[in-house]
């Protein structure tokens, strides 16, 4: 009998105490998502991404963060205080390899990616009734070009280059005046006649150029096929880009301009693992991550490569290859 109730006490503690290790070894993760400002496209993409996460997968935890856009989600990411960005391709392209903004800096090698998202549309507007057709007749004007140093501050510099304009001290005659704000910020001043222009880049429709346009005071202005040619020849993660017409109010026609891919990055150090059940949980909750910005209908497994500038991470690649997808080469890191 005492036998017996010894055996039934020693099975209940070995029970126990293999629930007990089970427990310890269930992993739990805190993710921080880098965005970028609220205006645009990234953010409200980001929150969206944070809730299927955390919704759907035990021990994850995660919320999107606030910030000035892809340079400062690179920096974020290096320094460990966030482990999932949203970035522009281009920039990514730069940070990897130590090029372009990037001159002059250590590589970032352990970047990696995870899929591409959906086309980032550079957005040009200009105050109606001051004759501007054109970016070229910024020329002696107030320009928004973005915040100082971020993705889209590149991409206008990358645009106005063909347009012989420039605003940077730093580099060479200025010849446009710029006010370095966010894209909130810069719906203020065009509805306020504080300045001439701006340029917005995002998923369309995006927030900010929905308030301009709804004022009747703002174009959407078109870029020249020459100049799209030109900006793609020297810069080549960008591509032609129709924006629809009704995609804003007071948009009667399409407007014809240029795009780059935004992508998912995080760092090669990141648990396999982890990144694994997050590509994979952001392809089974599409629909939700449309709710958050439709944009977002580009994610699909077809274009999870399109435009993608740097090596993805492990993780990534174990979950397109379930699905039957072949990683290109010089997406695998060596």
């Amino acid at each position: 009998m005492k036998k017996g109730l010894w055996t039934k006490i020693l099975v209940v503690a070995l029970l126990v105490m293999v629930g007990c290790v089970g427990i310890a070894e269930a992993k739990t993760y805190r993710i921080n998502l880098a965005t970028a400002t609220t205006g645009g496209a990234y953010y409200p993409i980001g929150n969206a991404m944070a809730q299927i996460w955390t919704k759907n997968l035990e021990g994850v935890r995660a919320s999107a963060q606030s910030t000035a856009g892809t340079p400062q989600n690179v920096e974020l990411m290096q320094n460990g205080e966030v482990q999932v960005g949203i970035g522009q391709n281009g920039i990514c392209y730069y940070a990897f390899n130590g090029t372009g903004t990037y001159e002059g800096k250590t590589p970032y090698k352990e970047m990696r990616g995870m899929m591409t998202l959906y086309p980032n549309v550079m957005q040009l507007i200009a105050r109606k009734g001051l004759g501007i057709a054109s970016l070229g007749d910024f020329k002696d004007k107030r320009f928004v070009p973005g915040q100082v140093a971020s993705a889209t501050e590149i991409n206008s510099r990358e645009m106005m280059e063909a347009f012989g304009l420039n605003y940077m001290k730093d580099q060479g005659e200025v010849n446009v005046k710029a006010d370095f704000v966010g894209y909130n910020e810069a719906a203020d001043l065009m509805k306020n006649n504080q300045t001439d222009g701006t340029h917005i880049a995002g998923g369309i429709p995006t927030a900010a150029v929905m308030d301009i346009m709804s004022s009747g005071d703002a174009v959407l202005l078109n870029l020249e096929e020459d100049k799209v040619k030109e900006i793609v020849a020297k810069y080549p993660w960008y591509f032609p880009y129709p924006i629809p017409a009704g995609t804003y109010s007071n948009q009667p026609e399409d407007v014809q301009t240029i795009a780059l891919a935004n992508i998912l990055f995080t760092d090669a150090r990141q648990d396999e693992e982890l990144i694994y059940m997050l590509t994979k949980a952001i392809y089974e909750y599409h629909d939700d991550l449309v709710m958050g910005h439709k944009a977002t209908a580009y994610t699909v497994l077809d274009n999870a490569f399109k435009g993608m500038t740097i090596p993805l991470h492990a993780g990534s690649i174990r979950y397109f290859t379930e699905k039957g997808l072949t990683v290109p080469e010089n997406l695998i890191a060596k």
